[in-house]
């Protein structure tokens, strides 16, 4: 039997905003601690202190913790623990568990109740037996960039929320507009500076209905700075809309109206705080200098902001074994229906991973459909075979032959140049 597992001692942490309860065990299950405190730095060194009384009482020289990675809640308690200067004598092992795990755990054990001892025994119980997979945590060096490419995200969530919430208000005042066809509508961006103008300056489609064709078309080239090809066409596209669009009660027109100015005006902020970020991560990873990053950027479609989003969320490659253990982290992963000679074609993607590094690998494998015609086939022959989901499922397959790209070049601090020999060193 390992010495290291027998002489170890199993902590299990339940953490909440406010408390943290604490349960310890040693190899053979027997009960050593059991204790509640605050989820303060106070309390930290409270569980630093038992921790090292019931090490040396019961003589045992290693020690594993874990608890579930619960939101933010966790991050400083595990942070504190694993750089405790009397505890690094002892080897210490912190881990952050995905919370379903845990939860799958627990029924194996019959009629438990659902308190905080129990939680944080079976936490410790889950370290006991052998049963964590991740790797231990380490003081992340991507903090302060992962912080700013995940406000980002919330950011962008925001912006495409507010995007669809304002089309119900765009369909009520302009019904036409919002229902055209991409090939026929006046505007290529419904949310852009010429069709808000066009929203929230004209009070009604009447308006715009019965405007002169010559004073709709020196409105529409003030408004788009003289950008449209044939600004004639587009007016006239524009009139006929408002002629067939349902006409409403007078009163609803300025209510209409308020809202909609509102929804953009929230819009413009928000894209307005998005540019603001994408400059201080750039300038967040120039001060990290890591050849991650500089691995990334040199896929050519992936610029800082993704790279960056990416590079947070990974931190160092050699926590991976491979690249599909790195599919399966990002949540890029689908799970299999078979039941005897059935085997189900629509799958499901997995979705289990980290929602961040998701997003950053979906947005970069879109943008390198640009540039990269190896990408290119690859989404097009996708996006052909598919029945449903078309170009979501299409964007998946072509964000999971991204990951075998990137743990390539990241595994091998090596920079993606497109050409045949490159292709062949990073396949092989």
């Amino acid at each position: 039997m390992n010495n290291t597992l027998t002489a170890a001692l199993f902590i299990g942490i339940d953490v909440s905003s406010k408390s943290n309860y604490v349960y310890g065990m040693d190899f053979f299950g027997n009960k050593l601690l059991s204790f509640q405190t605050s989820n303060n730095n106070p309390g930290a060194e409270v569980i630093a202190h038992e921790i090292l009384q019931c090490l040396k009482k019961n003589s045992l020289t290693h020690l594993n913790i874990a608890m579930e990675s619960t939101s933010f809640y966790s991050w400083h308690i595990a942070n504190f623990l694993s750089c405790h200067e009397e505890l690094l004598w002892f080897k210490p092992k912190v881990y952050c568990l995905n919370p379903k795990v845990i939860a799958n755990y627990k029924k194996t054990f019959i009629d438990i109740d659902k308190t905080d001892p129990k939680d944080a025994m079976v936490i410790s119980d889950f370290a006991r037996v052998g049963k964590i997979t991740t790797t231990p945590w380490k003081v992340s060096q991507y903090i302060a960039l992962q912080r700013l490419t995940r406000c980002r995200l919330h950011i962008m969530e925001n912006i495409t929320r507010e995007k669809s919430y304002i089309l119900s208000n765009i369909f009520l005042k302009f019904s036409e507009l919002a229902v055209m066809d991409k090939s026929d509508r006046p505007f290529s961006n419904k949310f852009g500076a010429t069709s808000s103008a066009v929203l929230t300056e004209f009070m009604s489609t009447e308006e715009i209905a019965n405007t002169d064709i010559s004073q709709l078309v020196d409105f529409l080239v003030d408004k788009s700075k003289n950008r449209f090809k044939d600004p004639m066409a587009t007016a006239k596209i524009l009139k006929r809309a408002a002629r067939d669009s349902y006409r409403l009660d007078k009163s609803l027109y300025n209510p209409l109206n308020a809202a909609i100015a509102a929804s953009f005006n929230c819009i413009k902020a928000l894209e307005k705080e998005v540019k603001t970020l994408d400059k201080a991560i750039e300038r967040a990873v120039k001060v990290l200098q890591t050849h991650e990053f500089e691995c990334l950027c040199s896929i050519y479609g992936i610029g800082p902001v993704f790279a960056a989003g990416i590079t947070a969320e990974i931190g160092d490659i050699t926590k991976f074994n491979n690249q599909a253990s790195l599919a399966k982290y990002s949540g890029l992963t689908w799970r299999k229906k078979q039941s005897g000679r059935f085997t189900a074609e629509d799958t499901y993607l997995t979705k289990t991973g980290n929602k961040y590094l998701r997003y950053y690998i979906l947005e970069a494998a879109g943008s390198i459909l640009r540039f990269n015609r190896e990408y290119n086939d690859y989404y097009h022959k996708k996006y052909n075979e598919a029945l449903i989901h078309k170009h979501k499922r299409a964007l998946a397959l072509t964000g999971r032959k991204l990951i075998r790209l990137i743990f390539a070049l990241l595994s091998k601090n090596q920079l993606y140049t497109m050409n045949d020999d490159a292709d062949k060193a990073i396949n092989s």
